[in-house]
């Protein structure tokens, strides 16, 4: 066991009612930190009350933007638990974004016990309503004082946690989605593959001029031949064509998502045919005009499952399952936070859990 420093907040918060929440809103009394430098690697583990950073405008972080975060969520079960989903295989992910970004790798371990006592400190604001929970966010920040491009020797870890609701204000209806086709998310050989901010700030132009235009988000198209579908603004995508499942593969400019995982891992343990291949958006318009274009759904942290009723592009406008929700995305929501809020059995070693209240 690592040893973990305690510093209690003096002023401690109240949640909002569980239905106010919003996504991202609000944070917990507490933070988990660590520091890292070449002489003593990562260092001084602590849970601290939540409060503003000071750091130097010369922070590599604000000109380079060498940062990696990642998004996780913990559960309140029935019988009084809390439970993290997937703990490790997150920080694994963590752990490869930080290679592309030139950050050393934290200890899965010790990041784990610093995540379970910031929780265990702050239970009190994890939701009980299903379709909430406890949003996890850790990241990284590059914090040497220097303005020169370099990978930074110093740097800061932090996990936050928020209280949560919907995602999307339509909750699990389905969204309305334009296929990208004048910008461009990532490229082979870029940071596509890596949770970074980088990456997120590429995708707000293109986001708001959809928004403007009455989408819900922006269907990302490869950055070479503008043909080959890739992943949504905020999740990975799915096609259910003629009883297939299938996803854009993992070629190194798209985010490999845990929760594609999940449904994948799912989809195969059910005898479903899945697939991980290229697929043009002209495929998919194309199984539509056949009969053949059942579900479209995205997958994410934070939406989970997010059914896909539209889908435009190039001012051509398909309909998919008459703008309602399929059965297949429906079963895979209600098993997957199934699992998560403790309802169904996992059968898997998904969860991790936290304590017993």
């Amino acid at each position: 066991m690592t040893e973990i420093a305690f510093t209690k907040s003096n002023t401690l918060g109240v949640m909002p009612p569980e239905e106010q929440l919003g996504f991202g809103k609000y944070f917990t009394d507490h933070m988990f930190t660590m520091d890292y430098d070449p002489q003593n690697g990562w260092h001084n583990p602590a849970v601290i009350p939540y409060n503003e950073y000071s750091v130097l405008p010369a922070a590599m972080v604000f000109h380079y933007g060498q940062a990696i975060f990642e998004g996780m969520k913990a559960f309140r079960t029935d019988d009084g638990r809390i439970i993290i989903f997937r703990t490790k295989d997150y920080l694994a992910r963590f752990n490869r974004s930080a290679d592309a970004l030139c950050i050393p790798n934290i200890d899965i371990d010790v990041v784990t016990e610093g995540l379970k006592k910031v929780i265990e400190v702050d239970k009190a604001w994890v939701p009980t309503k299903v379709g909430t929970a406890l949003y996890i966010r850790p990241f990284i920040i590059a914090t040497d004082p220097y303005v020169g491009v370099k990978v930074s020797d110093t740097y800061k870890l932090f996990i936050l946690l928020s209280p949560v609701g919907a995602y999307y204000a339509a909750g699990f209806d389905p969204v309305s989605i334009k296929v990208e086709d004048k910008y461009v998310r990532a490229t082979l050989g870029g940071l596509g593959e890596a949770k970074t901010p980088a990456n997120y700030a590429m995708s707000l132009r293109a986001q708001e001029e959809a928004k403007k235009e009455g989408f819900a988000q922006v269907l990302w198209l490869d950055a070479v031949e503008r043909k080959y579908i890739e992943e949504v603004g905020t999740m990975n995508i799915f096609f259910k064509i003629n009883g297939e499942l299938i996803t854009p593969d993992l070629v190194g400019s798209i985010l490999g998502g845990m929760t594609r995982r999940t449904v994948l891992e799912l989809a195969k343990s059910w005898g479903i045919k899945v697939s991980e291949r290229r697929i043009s958006v002209e495929e998919v318009f194309a199984a539509h005009e056949k009969g053949q274009l059942e579900e479209v759904f995205g997958t994410g942290t934070a939406a989970v499952i997010s059914p896909v009723g539209e889908l435009s592009w190039k001012g051509k406008k398909i309909t998919i399952n008459q703008n309602q929700t399929g059965d297949f995305a429906k079963k895979l929501f209600n098993t997957v936070t199934g699992i998560q809020y403790g309802k169904v059995e996992d059968t898997l070693g998904w969860v991790d859990e936290v304590t017993k209240l």
